[in-house]
């Protein structure tokens, strides 16, 4: 959530290039129809601390490795990033999406930069154990004097008779005002897929806030919270639940949960889903 040079998109749809890594890890077997996802804002490569230009190569190389490390051992499927660098000055000049993806042996992954300039270059992103197709990337529209934010969605095959769409976000962290038209924008884009539907990442609204986004977003798109109103936080600076996973309503939770992992100023969230008619 640190502050950034002011460097924008406006409003933007573009393809998300997928990359695949030949001979990656597969996929734990779980049973037909279900799915792990796992959540986090990886804050640059900084972890918790301050930012990300004031932190050692060592520091960052210990942090991805730490990261990465989490990801070996939940064994998620598909991961959400949110503040995931591609090659930036202020974190070493190399992508980390790609970086965390080769780490954790993942066999894809595709990346949405929402913000780019000279030597910076970021945004959300997903690792993949599974194909991804029919990906691209949403920049929402300019926010001054706050970065610009967005989203990045793929398909995936559930099982061999099920695609469901899986979504990586990050809304603005300052303005109600500005969430609820960002997620406007989320509903138009990806209403029309017309496919189950997940959508995770640092919505930076809690569900009791008021006009909150997370609500906004579930009720627009008519997809559901793991206990939403039982207290919990995700960024444990502000002690709020600010990193959510939604999901559509022919899809359930087998499990939820906040990790206590610390490699980044958010808390990781891990789920495991399933088709209801399973």
């Amino acid at each position: 959530m640190a502050w950034v040079p002011p460097v924008f998109h406006g409003s933007a749809r573009t393809a998300a290039s997928i990359r695949s890594f030949p001979g990656a890890s597969q996929r734990v077997d779980r049973r037909a129809g279900t799915l792990r996802v796992l959540s986090l804002n990886v804050a640059h490569g900084r972890a918790d601390r301050s930012h990300q230009l004031l932190q050692t190569s060592r520091h960052r190389e210990r942090t991805l490795a730490r990261i990465a490390a989490l990801f070996e051992r939940e064994g998620p499927d598909v991961v959400g990033l949110q503040e995931a660098d591609g090659p930036s000055f202020w974190s070493g000049g190399f992508c980390h999406v790609e970086s965390l993806a080769r780490r954790s042996r993942f066999s894809c992954f595709a990346h949405g930069a929402h913000v780019e300039g000279p030597g910076l270059r970021y945004g959300t992103g997903l690792l993949s154990r599974l194909e991804l197709a029919d990906a691209f990337a949403c920049t929402f529209d300019r926010s001054l004097p706050t970065p610009a934010k967005g989203f990045t969605v793929a398909a995936v095959h559930l099982d061999e008779r099920t695609v469901i769409d899986v979504a990586s976000v990050h809304l603005d962290f300052l303005r109600p005002a500005v969430r609820a038209r960002q997620v406007q924008q989320m509903v138009e884009v990806l209403a029309p897929r017309r496919r189950p539907l997940v959508v995770m990442g640092d919505f930076n609204a809690d569900w009791h806030d008021e006009s909150s986004a997370v609500q906004r977003l579930a009720a627009a798109l008519g997809l559901v919270a793991h206990a939403p109103e039982i207290p919990a936080s995700t960024f444990p600076s502000f002690g709020a639940r600010l990193d959510w996973i939604l999901v559509s309503s022919q899809l359930a939770f087998d499990r939820h949960e906040v990790l206590t992992d610390v490699v980044s100023d958010h808390l990781p969230v891990v789920a495991d889903i399933r088709m209801l008619d399973r």
